[in-house]
């Protein structure tokens, strides 16, 4: 059954000219006119039989004979010269051969021949058109991805692709209050249903803890009173590269910098073969390198460090000089020893001996990685809210380096696919770094965005400012979900991200409704504007309502305790 059938129907109007993606039509059904609005659908006629043309109108125009007319409000039917229909051509439809199933398909594989007719859709066939472009990326599953209705047409419901929406990496970006957060929670909601989903969250302000259970399983990286158990996630200092170890330690204008950088490679290479020499394993002493994970104790390198710089030894002519590095490690050691005894970095260098087991990579990349099975769920929440702001980057990046890692040196046949979501990107996957931190993390974001998809390693880009979020992240993104965005800068970065052809179709940015969003990429075969689906389980993101609240009775100051819990970084 051929659902676009115009046989019996009036043209809104014919071909005037064409373009390579873009097509005017001259109006000829007046009448017509006065039901079509900027973003509907229209379908053109094609040049080749049994194909039709889908379009977006972009711009909707009525010229005069006489200008002057126009201004004075003389608008007599003399006056018309014509009704212009600019649209935007996006895709095609067709009846595949063998099948008794339309298709639409987003290329296109031919365009209109001027005077070809263009004709709207009734609200009958819009509604059986979108029901189409659904069941196109059901494909039989037993919980596809429903993300909610198209604005186009309320009955009809809206489905995205699950394969492609992974494959090709996502961003989702709104304004704070535009429903940001719900569609997250919606689509997490839908993974935790699978029987073998596997996705990480990287909460950064605890919002979204209220989803723990059905399938979600929420993690918290350890504050300063924590201790190892099974919700408190620990990443002790060994699991860090030399980079990132210098970039946390370093002070790079430190005149002793290139020796202190020397001394602690050396120190750091010849610990983890101590102790794997300690656990009887000579072999993989003989063949670790400085950035294996492998444990080694910092304590007995602070304690080689103060000796060595402090270093008195015998000159050739007999006489006392100071030693190689005399002098030279102070700094070094005290930043070493500050960063040690920051309560707020007890999940790095906690001296509970349990973070110095062999095991305890791969325990933790088990917690991780494992998908949903009998005792763990597939979707884990990660909440990052008691990491200090200063190295968030460091931090998230290193789980997202271990992940991929793991991944990278996974026999192929045995990969199983696991998503990152990336909630409040800008913070840690930034545009415009100023830090060695920060220079450090986009390396492995970087890295995950270009290289994921071949080792099973999807990245979701979430972010209320996206003119913040680094360009080269961004660009390998082939999905959109782009709620309202009020900011000049960010509207401009997502239109600079979506298809040419498309038109206008992103001025409508600014002004969507809470819980609207523009739908575009691979896991939507029609570029959308989408009514988004509530999760029945809602993050902790709701607005202080300021004006409700002050208009209350006066309730009682916790300041005190507040000030109390900051000194002693603890909220216990």
């Amino acid at each position: 059954m051929e659902i676009l059938n115009f046989d019996s129907s009036s043209p809104l109007g014919d071909v005037q000219s064409v373009d390579t993606s873009s097509v005017v039509v001259r109006v000829i059904d007046k009448d017509a006119l006065s039901k079509l609005q900027v973003n509907h659908l229209v379908v053109i006629e094609s040049s080749r039989v049994g194909r039709k043309l889908l379009g977006l109108v972009n711009k909707i125009v009525r010229k005069y004979t006489n200008e002057q007319d126009a201004v004075e409000g003389n608008l007599d039917a003399e006056a018309l010269i014509n009704d212009i229909v600019r649209i935007s051509l996006i895709g095609t439809y067709l009846k595949k051969r063998g099948s008794e199933n339309d298709v639409f398909k987003r290329t296109l594989e031919s365009i209109p021949e001027i005077g070809s007719n263009c004709y709207m859709l009734s609200d009958k066939m819009l509604s059986d058109f979108m029901q189409v472009i659904s069941s196109k990326s059901l494909k039989d599953l037993e919980h596809p991805l429903l993300i909610g209705n198209y604005t186009l047409n309320d009955d009809a419901k809206a489905y995205l692709d699950g394969d492609k929406l992974f494959q090709r990496h996502a961003v989702i970006v709104g304004s704070t209050g535009s429903g940001k957060s719900y569609t997250v929670a919606n689509v997490i909601e839908q993974t935790a249903k699978l029987k073998s989903a596997n996705a990480l969250l990287f909460d950064i302000h605890g919002e979204y803890q209220p989803l723990d259970g059905d399938g979600v399983q929420c993690f918290k990286i350890a504050g300063p009173n924590d201790f190892p158990d099974s919700n408190n996630i620990f990443l002790p200092y060994w699991l860090l590269t030399y980079e990132e170890m210098i970039a946390l330690m370093l002070d790079r204008s430190d005149s002793n910098a290139p020796n202190q950088a020397m001394m602690f490679s050396t120190s750091v290479i010849k610990g983890k073969r101590d102790y794997l020499e300690s656990k009887s394993k000579s072999e993989l002493a003989e063949i670790i390198t400085l950035d294996s994970p492998t444990p080694y104790n910092l304590n007995s390198l602070l304690e080689y460090f103060k000796e060595e710089d402090v270093k008195i030894e015998k000159g050739s002519s007999g006489r006392d000089k100071q030693g190689t590095y005399y002098g030279k490690l102070t700094r070094f050691i005290q930043r070493l020893e500050a960063k040690k005894s920051d309560k707020r970095l007890n999940f790095m260098f906690s001296n509970n001996s349990n973070l110095l087991s062999t095991n305890y990579m791969t325990d933790l990349c088990n917690r991780l990685m494992k998908p949903s099975g009998s005792e763990n769920d597939g979707v884990k929440v990660i909440d990052f809210s008691e990491v200090p702001s200063d190295i968030l980057p460091l931090v998230a990046s290193l789980i997202a380096r271990l992940i991929f890692s793991v991944q990278q040196w996974m026999d192929k046949s045995k990969l199983h696919p696991i998503a990152l979501f990336c909630d409040e990107a800008h913070l840690y996957i930034p545009q415009n770094t100023t830090q060695t931190i920060e220079n450090s993390s986009l390396q492995s974001f970087e890295r995950i965005a270009k290289e994921g998809r071949k080792y099973g390693v999807s990245l979701v880009v979430i972010s209320q400012r996206p003119a913040e979020v680094n360009r080269t992240v961004l660009s390998q993104a082939g999905n959109f979900i782009a709620m309202r965005l009020t900011n000049a800068d960010d509207q401009n970065v997502v239109k600079k991200l979506l298809p040419d052809s498309l038109g206008d179709f992103a001025e409508l940015l600014p002004i969507l409704d809470i819980g609207e969003a523009l739908v575009v990429g691979d896991a939507s075969l029609l570029p959308s504007r989408i009514v988004i689906n509530q999760p029945s389980k809602k993050p902790n993101s709701n607005t202080m309502k300021f004006w409700e609240e002050w208009s209350k009775d006066v309730p009682d100051s916790h300041v005190d305790e507040a000030v109390a819990a900051l000194i002693k970084q603890s909220k216990i």
